[in-house]
């Protein structure tokens, strides 16, 4: 066995921009031509997940020009890249091990997931057979992502003979993920008694956050390498007899705690949504509230200050010191901001309504009006500007509804989507973790969304710490709302919040896309019918208990 460095390439790819990936890997292979291998993550030539542009033939042959192109550019090492592949009228999850024009090996994905944000068998077919290379010496085992769960897969590899594995994988971000990645790695490596190289994507692809986090596994269990969290990069290694030595001074990026990855997670989602899509910068309400307060942060950290407008949109209701924090948390970061009172506009929407509405008493009409006058301001602002759009919404209030369509749901960004409420006092904490982004007085005062006179939150929703948890019981884990009760939940609560969030399907479907975070998103992960009655059986169930 001769001694072998071999690069982890930690980076970004774009789904359907095959000409820059490509690029990219060629670029890659030619700054690290000493390495004798390079790593690329799943799909890495596409981007994951190219969904259904699979299903054009112009696609697929365009992949397989690119295909080639990298092979032919492989000359000083080999590389390991992710790619679909066609054989006939069969599409495969594949990875090719490619050298001065040729493919060396290739092998197929076999567990193919279709859970949660994932399609795969909507596209591909599973492959069968195991993959094993040999090179200077190293007898090396290929597999792809949710095949590394399979102890089985291992047990296939190390019964031809292995000296070590390449995974290489397209794993999305969830909140305290990397850790269950490491601990079912750790336990593959002993089993094998191989070290196993992790690569992961890096980048944000619409509702999906790949955090990278890539990293080398040593049959010991330990860590002998382990690449930066949410920040694309690259890392060579030297193989030889006497173990795995990092060559490279990695940056120490590694959040010890889950929160900072989240805020990590989000901040990298906001940027590449905005550069990949090519908006100039992005534009919301900034309130004076928690919500807004913690997405302007979000915003000025992933795009810069210049890039950033936040416009305050005052009417009756608004607080004085909701202005003020407002305000000065624009001071604080430096970013554009506007304030545009929204009486005027409302009153001339009154005024042309009076007609249709009179004899009417006052209700969440007006509420709702007042919402969809400032989502006007700032789609309009957006058109003249091209910058996007950013909803502030967290997922507590998307669960019950507490939001308005065409008006603060406006956006077609919504970064706090799949953050729960009470995550969002967390993350706002963080924000401050260097000094003062957000007012102090914005994350101590209770919630309101100020559409009446002293309107709070809680007025019409139960405490947050109760509604986030109810909602992760009934969304993330499924459970009934009678054994939601049974845990220890006030029942009405617990009744009223399953309905809410059950009929408020509708404004979900409706609302703009935003990073996955948590176990379940309101998203691909959870796909629920608008036109849904089991609520009402669940109500009858509970009348007929009652009368017993």
């Amino acid at each position: 066995m001769k001694p072998i460095t071999v690069t982890l390439a930690q980076l970004d790819f774009t789904v359907g921009a095959i000409t820059k990936n490509t690029d990219t890997i060629i670029r890659t292979l030619a700054d690290h031509k000493q390495s004798d291998i390079v790593i690329f993550p799943e799909l890495a030539i596409t981007g994951y997940s190219p969904e259904d542009l699979l299903f054009r033939p112009d696609f697929q042959r365009r992949v397989s020009e690119s295909l080639q192109q990298i092979a032919d550019a492989a000359v000083d090492n080999l590389a390991v890249v992710g790619h679909p592949h066609c054989v006939g009228d069969e599409l495969f999850n594949s990875v090719s091990v490619l050298h001065r024009g040729k493919c060396l090996a290739r092998y197929h994905k076999h567990r193919l997931p279709q859970y949660g944000v994932f399609d795969e068998q909507r596209y591909f077919i599973p492959g069968h057979e195991s993959c094993v290379f040999s090179w200077q010496g190293h007898r090396i085992g290929l597999v792809i992502c949710e095949d590394l769960w399979r102890a089985d897969a291992l047990r296939e590899l190390t019964a031809i003979g292995i000296d070590w594995v390449i995974s290489i994988n397209a794993s999305p971000f969830e909140f305290e993920k990397h850790k269950q990645r490491v601990t079912m790695i750790k336990q593959r490596a002993q089993e094998a008694n191989c070290p196993i190289v992790y690569v992961n994507n890096c980048g944000g692809q619409d509702e999906l956050v790949f955090d990278g986090h890539s990293f080398v596994m040593m049959p010991d269990g330990k860590l002998q390498a382990e690449l930066p969290h949410c920040r694309p990069c690259c890392a060579s290694l030297r193989f030889d007899k006497s173990g795995i030595t990092l060559l490279d001074d990695l940056p120490m990026d590694h959040p010890n705690e889950s929160l900072a990855e989240v805020y990590q997670a989000l901040v990298l989602s906001i940027r590449d949504y905005v550069q990949k899509n090519g908006f100039k910068g992005v534009l919301f309400g900034l309130s004076g509230g928690i919500d807004s307060a913690l997405t302007c942060a979000l915003a000025a950290e992933a795009l810069g200050k210049e890039h950033v407008h936040a416009v305050m949109m005052p009417f009756r209701y608004t607080s004085e010191i909701s202005i003020e924090d407002a305000l000065q948390q624009a001071k604080n970061l430096g970013i554009q901001y506007d304030n545009i009172p929204i009486e005027p506009i409302y009153n001339s929407f009154m005024q042309q309504l009076e007609p249709v509405l009179a004899g009417t008493m006052a209700d969440i009409t007006e509420e709702n009006l007042q919402a969809r006058s400032r989502g006007t301001i700032l789609m309009a602002i957006s058109n003249k500007t091209r910058a996007l759009v950013l909803s502030t919404g967290n997922k507590s209030e998307l669960a019950v509804g507490y939001c308005t369509l065409y008006g603060d749901m406006c956006g077609g960004f919504s970064p706090l989507k799949d953050v729960p409420k009470m995550m969002v006092y967390a993350l706002a904490d963080y924000a401050n973790r260097n000094g003062e982004v957000i007012p102090q007085r914005v994350i101590d005062r209770p919630p309101s969304a100020e559409l009446a006179p002293d309107q709070k939150d809680e007025d019409s929703l139960p405490p947050y710490p109760v509604l986030d948890k109810i909602i992760s019981l009934y969304v993330e884990q499924d459970w009934s709302p009678q054994a939601i009760v049974d845990s220890g939940f006030n029942r009405a609560d617990v009744f009223r919040v399953v309905r809410l969030i059950d009929i408020n399907e509708f404004k979900r479907r409706q609302a703009a896309t935003g990073p996955k975070i948590t176990a379940r998103n309101f998203s691909k992960d959870r796909r629920y019918p608008i036109t849904n009655h089991f609520h009402f059986e669940q109500e009858r169930q509970l009348v007929e208990e009652a009368k017993k």
